[in-house]
């Protein structure tokens, strides 16, 4: 995903939030299965592991690096080694984007900037990413972890990185 990737407009209007912590999406909520598949394809990637979040409340699921693997840069972790952590009361997720995809989802409404950093105390890539209402979305928002977690140091699964690379030399050979 770079900033010249086109994000598909997220369906219906903005999700309610709460402006300040904790911040809270207040409608549109996706199902529990919903979250659960999305959270199923996170911890599955090799270099993320499940521990408490520093950050948010208690039974929120925190995302992290691994400690074996070399960290980006400080922006790509809310905290510590935390990526972002999902929120179980009402689906959405606290993530440290990469910055040209976080305008991006702000801009398609997929996210928004998180309080704390529209207040200038912590990197405006610091978001909120709404929850999943339906499949589709989980496809989509699940691109955004992936770029999150390659961001902070993550490897694709090889599968996936062997797809991603017959992706750019086929655009190589389009361009040149």
């Amino acid at each position: 995903m770079t900033d010249t990737t086109l994000l598909p407009e997220r369906a219906g209007t903005r999700p309610r939030t709460t402006p300040w912590a904790p911040h809270i999406q207040q409608d549109q909520r996706g199902s529990r299965e919903m979250q659960a598949a999305l959270a199923e394809r996170v911890y599955a990637l090799p270099d993320v592991e499940e521990r408490p979040t520093t950050l948010s409340a208690p039974g929120a699921r925190a995302i992290w690096l691994k400690d074996a693997v070399p960290a980006g840069p400080t922006n790509a972790f809310l905290g510590n080694r935390e990526i972002g952590h999902f929120h179980p009361w009402d689906g959405s997720m606290h993530i440290a984007l990469p910055p040209d995809v976080a305008r991006q989802a702000v801009a398609a409404e997929w996210a928004e900037v998180h309080p704390v950093a529209l207040a200038g105390m912590a990197p405006e890539n610091i978001v909120m990413v709404y929850g999943p209402r339906d499949e589709q979305e989980v496809n989509v928002i699940f691109n955004f972890l992936q770029a999150a977690y390659r961001y902070a140091g993550g490897r694709l699964p090889e599968k996936e990185a062997a797809s991603e690379a017959l992706a750019a030399e086929g655009e190589y050979f389009e361009n040149n």
